[in-house]
């Protein structure tokens, strides 16, 4: 039986330390990590990292070519499931990974302690799983769980 594909995006900084330490999870999965930090290095599998273009709002032609290079990722990886902490790029690659039947979870910054990022209010309604790490956020937001904080 081969094992269940899985893919892992962050942007740089405190998005992929935060996923970087949720690696051990993931034991016994096929796993790409793709992230925007040129160099990285896989905190877990064999593959080398997938970077992208970083990009935001302010700059649409930056976020154009993420979506290009992620869409390629998902379509050649074909994951069965995606895994984000976000930004840009996760936003991308759940909606793309939806697209395609991937299982998605999107896992909300420990940083956003007032509200949801804007990443993830635009993608909780579109994935299967959101995560916040505060628990008093669960209150304004129904459809987004806590089970506790990453770091």
């Amino acid at each position: 039986m081969t094992a269940p594909r899985l893919l892992l995006v962050a942007s740089a900084g405190g998005h992929w330390v935060q996923l970087s330490r949720l690696v051990a999870a993931f034991d016994g999965f096929d796993v790409q990590c793709v992230t925007t930090i040129k160099g990285a290095r896989a905190p877990c599998g064999g593959r080398p990292v997938a970077i992208v273009r970083d990009g935001s709002q302010t700059d649409p032609m930056a976020l154009v070519i993420m979506f290009a290079q992620l869409l390629f990722i998902v379509l050649k990886f074909r994951p069965s499931t995606i895994v984000t902490t976000g930004a840009a790029p996760g936003v991308f690659a759940v909606r793309l990974g939806k697209l395609l039947g991937a299982r998605t979870v999107w896992i909300d910054s420990i940083a956003n302690s007032e509200e949801l990022s804007l990443s993830g209010r635009l993608v909780r309604k579109h994935v299967d799983l959101c995560l916040t790490q505060w628990p008093h956020l669960t209150d304004a937001y129904p459809d987004v769980q806590c089970f506790g904080s990453v770091i």
